[in-house]
């Protein structure tokens, strides 16, 4: 009996209630622990990495170890047990279920396989969103040249301001000229470079989001935003510097375009699968799509890393318009070798 107990001759209600607390919970914990302190241990060793020192017995008990931890863990949470046992089993079922459930591969192993097969792999599976995707982006190219050379006035409607600066209709060859070579307007073509990759990666983000209302919006989108190159192109041409413009463009465009349109093609290929389920449900025919088109999105983020380290050193190194355009095409033809000619299983072979 407690000192209490003994004092007054019977336990008042509430001391009555803790005692029989923590009896439960000390019995509670007698029945259980022994599970509890060897799924812990194994837990342990296999956390610092020494596998070796783990027995056949415990791996193959360790499914069973951590459910029991989460079978005890629910018992406690609903009968209220002691807040030490409760965190310590929260603890340790949390440490257990990555070990039983979590990931196979860390960081380097998931980027290895990504990189060796994954993403182009994915990639592949969007041919058909793809070559929507390059349609629509084609056609804005057309319609925003088409616009600007029916009327000059759609040129500020098509480029943002922030990209047009003294790119504007009226510019003479040599003002043009001066933001593609030599240090004579680099600073400003550093900034219409920087301001010119923002609203791509902004492009690309929005053209794979939009994608759930059925892909129209992507579409739009890609027609919209090529539209604007077209409307530059347009402009250049007039003043006889197209292949210079291209030239320019090429250095980190082949890549940041080709993001822009994989982007384009995941949205769209989000958008297709919510449209024409198939055989499928729509929750679940959209739930693989975005896994797919995930994957995808994963490579465009490198991709338009990749062409901002080409803009910013290597179009500043490069003033001479066919290496421009040998390195733009270079590019260009590592991505279509990468996605659409190189094969895991044939390197594997190899």
């Amino acid at each position: 009996m407690s000192p209490l107990a003994r004092l007054f001759g019977k336990a008042p209600e509430p001391v009555l209630a803790v005692e029989q607390a923590a009896l439960r919970s000390d019995r509670f914990r007698l029945e259980r622990e022994a599970d509890w302190k060897r799924l812990e241990g194994v837990v342990t060793r296999m956390e610092k990495g020494r596998l070796s020192r783990v027995s056949d017995e415990d791996i193959l008990a360790l499914p069973v170890l951590y459910r029991t931890v989460a079978s005890s863990l629910s018992v406690a949470r609903e009968t209220s047990l002691d807040a030490a046992t409760l965190a310590y089993l929260e603890s340790l079922a949390q440490r257990a279920w990555f070990l039983v459930y979590g990931p196979r591969v860390g960081l380097w192993g998931w980027l290895r396989r990504f990189l060796g097969g994954g993403w182009s792999q994915a990639v592949r599976s969007l041919g058909p969103d793809i070559v929507i995707a390059l349609a629509a982006m084609i056609a804005g190219v057309l319609v925003g040249w088409l616009l600007v050379a029916g009327d000059p006035e759609w040129y500020g409607a098509l480029v943002p301001e922030g990209l047009a600066d003294v790119r504007r209709p009226g510019a003479d060859a040599r003002t043009l000229r001066g933001t593609l070579y030599g240090d004579e307007g680099q600073g400003g073509m550093s900034l219409f470079a920087a301001a010119l990759f923002s609203n791509n990666a902004q492009v690309s983000i929005l053209a794979f989001a939009l994608g759930f209302a059925f892909a129209i919006p992507s579409i739009l989108l890609l027609i919209h935003n090529m539209a604007g190159l077209g409307a530059m192109l347009w402009l250049f041409e007039r003043a006889g510097l197209l292949p210079d413009l291209v030239a320019w463009l090429s250095v980190h465009g082949t890549t940041e375009l080709f993001a822009i349109l994989l982007a384009g093609a995941a949205g769209i290929h989000v958008g297709r699968a919510i449209a024409f389920p198939g055989e499928a449900a729509v929750l679940d025919a959209a739930a693989a799509a975005g896994r797919r088109a995930a994957q995808v999105m994963a490579g465009v983020v490198l991709m338009l890393i990749v062409a901002a380290i080409l803009e910013g050193f290597f179009r500043q190194l490069i003033q001479d318009p066919v290496a421009r355009i040998a390195l733009g095409s270079f590019m260009l033809v590592f991505w279509l070798g990468y996605f659409f000619a190189w094969r895991r299983d044939r390197a594997a072979s190899g």
